[in-house]
């Protein structure tokens, strides 16, 4: 079944009404890309030993250790690691509410986007391979 022939008054309004949804998605997408751009996320290990922030891509922006002296090398090594995934796992969660508060849940690019960037910024987890 074809669609009717429109009136040039119609072809119009048509056109408008796409012209607005344009409009909106790209004002929406604007913004969610600069709340991504000052996302940042701060994680801490559960001793209070390590604590990293990443920002929305996942880039590790700053590291600070406590009381170092008191873990191996190899223990302090695996805390970083550990805190580190823990950071960007945040930062996914917290990127999907940005994507979802602006682009809304329902849209095919929100969808495209929020997968993306869970792909990204979701380590796999050491301890279960995956």
């Amino acid at each position: 079944m074809s669609a009717p022939i429109l009136d040039p008054e119609g072809a119009r309004e048509q056109l408008e009404a796409w012209r607005g949804r344009i409009d909106r998605l790209a004002t929406d997408t604007k913004a969610m890309s600069d709340q991504l751009q000052q996302l940042r996320v701060t994680a801490t290990d559960r001793d209070g030993i390590v604590e990293v922030t990443v920002d929305s891509s996942g880039s590790l922006i700053d590291l600070k250790l406590q009381r170092v002296a008191r873990i191996s090398g190899e223990d302090l090594a695996r805390t970083i690691m550990d805190t580190v995934r823990e950071a960007k796992r945040k930062v996914a969660a917290r990127s999907q509410e940005v994507i979802e508060s602006t682009l809304g849940t329902d849209s095919p690019a929100a969808q495209g986007i929020a997968a993306r960037v869970r792909e990204h910024l979701t380590p796999p987890d050491p301890t279960t391979g995956g």
